[in-house]
């Protein structure tokens, strides 16, 4: 019986799924970024947007931390050999043999 493979199973799968939409990424130079800093991180965060910040020397991207994680726990999963197939395998398969949640005595 997989009690705790609930909540995993739904939080990896969406990760793994969800990543895969293609993000709108915004495109600034750092002197209008300097003078805007404040108001571009905020829909950084508050959309999960990414901005791509153009310097004389190279480019820098600021995500938001949400996205940050979201993508370290991607990397994981996806270095660990067979994860990702028995993630989306578990996704799809019969609910009838889980525990539901409100029934676990925590």
């Amino acid at each position: 019986m997989l009690i705790c493979s609930i909540d995993v199973r739904i939080s990896v799968c969406y990760n793994i799924m969800y990543r895969k939409e293609v993000k709108e990424m915004t495109n600034i130079n750092i002197t209008s970024f300097r003078k805007d800093i404040y108001n571009l991180l905020e829909q950084t965060i508050k959309y999960n947007e990414p901005i791509n910040i153009s310097t004389k020397n190279g480019n820098a991207v600021v995500l938001s931390e949400e996205d940050y994680n979201s993508i370290m726990e991607t990397l994981y999963i996806m270095s660990v050999p067979n994860l990702k197939d028995e993630i989306i395998k578990r996704a799809t398969d019969d609910n009838e043999e889980y525990v539901n949640e409100s029934e676990v005595d925590w």
